[in-house]
């Protein structure tokens, strides 16, 4: 790999990092899923992180941000545009929602409706928009980054498995250790989020992704990502195991984390360092433990220890 490509990864990592304090592995995750074109969904307890997240990557890049706020009235056309009649030409004109830009932030997307949640479909998946007969490209690069609250569920409506399958990454930020957060006492983070300056263009962030598709993978690899995804498939414990979307996006995100390293080519533990955040997400638990507390919980352990079960290639 260049090694520009690999400061230029450094580079944002240090500056998100600075907002973030203490998380080095979940801005690695959040640059993984940039470099690997995919969105990310960010579920976690509320205070420790998640916007903060989302807008230093944004603030760290030099391309468009959006910022929407999902509310039970937000409806499709407040985020993707809408048709209005120009009066001097009589005829319609398109003007595009906050959705047209590199970077969106859907902030507790959870709050809003179905139909509102399944107006990002397409746009997730194909990166363009359909109205009104019409096709309107998105720009490049597009990342959706999406906030939850787990423990909130009075005026929530639960993303169905259809929408939570076009995120590439499902990640948890947790509460900081004791040290970290005494120097969020004293100061740092978030307060540094007004002062990040882009250190990245959209052509630097868009020629990383595309090294990011060149990242070499074996023939083992490959099998070993099928022996993971079939084995979700088989478990007792899954009512519904990965997609072949799935696999395609444990591949990416594999590759994305080989670029992260500094490797042109994925080794085992780039598939198994992102295989829970990449999955579990996707999987559905049986109804068994469906009873029991923290399902989303259990789907990751079910996936840890599905891991830790299937040969590792050599």
């Amino acid at each position: 790999m260049p090694s520009t490509s690999l400061e230029l990864i450094r580079r944002l990592e240090f500056n998100v990092a600075r907002a973030l304090v203490g998380k080095p592995e979940v801005v690695r995750l959040a640059v993984i899923g940039l470099l690997a074109r995919g969105h990310l969904l960010i579920e976690d307890v509320p205070g420790v992180g998640k916007t903060t997240l989302a807008h230093a990557l944004a603030r760290s890049l030099g391309c468009t941000f959006q910022r929407i706020q999902f509310t039970s009235d937000l409806l499709p056309s407040d985020i993707l545009g809408v048709s209005i009649y120009d009066g001097k030409t009589g005829e319609f004109v398109f003007k595009p929602g906050p959705l047209f830009s590199n970077i969106v932030l859907a902030d507790e997307i959870n709050r809003t409706t179905p139909k509102t949640q399944s107006s990002l479909l397409e746009a997730m998946n194909e990166c363009q928009v359909s109205l009104d007969h019409h096709t309107y490209p998105l720009p490049h690069p597009f990342m959706v980054l999406a906030t939850q609250n787990p423990l909130e569920y009075q005026g929530t409506h639960a993303l169905p498995e259809s929408q939570l399958d076009r995120f590439l990454l499902k990640i948890r930020i947790g509460y900081p250790e004791r040290r970290d957060e005494k120097e969020i006492l004293k100061g740092a983070g978030a307060p540094v989020l007004e002062q990040l300056e882009p250190v990245l263009s959209a052509e630097d962030v868009t020629a990383l992704q595309g090294a990011t598709e060149k990242v070499r993978v074996d023939e083992s690899l490959l099998d070993y990502v099928m022996a993971i995804v079939e084995a979700t498939r088989r478990s007792p414990l899954l009512a519904l195991g990965v997609s072949p979307r799935g696999s395609l996006s444990l591949l990416r995100a594999a590759q994305a984390h080989a670029m992260v390293e500094g490797r042109e080519y994925v080794v085992p533990d780039d598939i198994k360092r992102v295989a829970v955040s990449a999955l579990a997400h996707r999987v559905i638990v049986g109804a068994r433990l469906e009873r029991t507390a923290g399902v989303e919980l259990e789907a990751e352990a079910i996936m840890d220890a599905l891991l830790q079960e299937i040969p590792v290639p050599r």
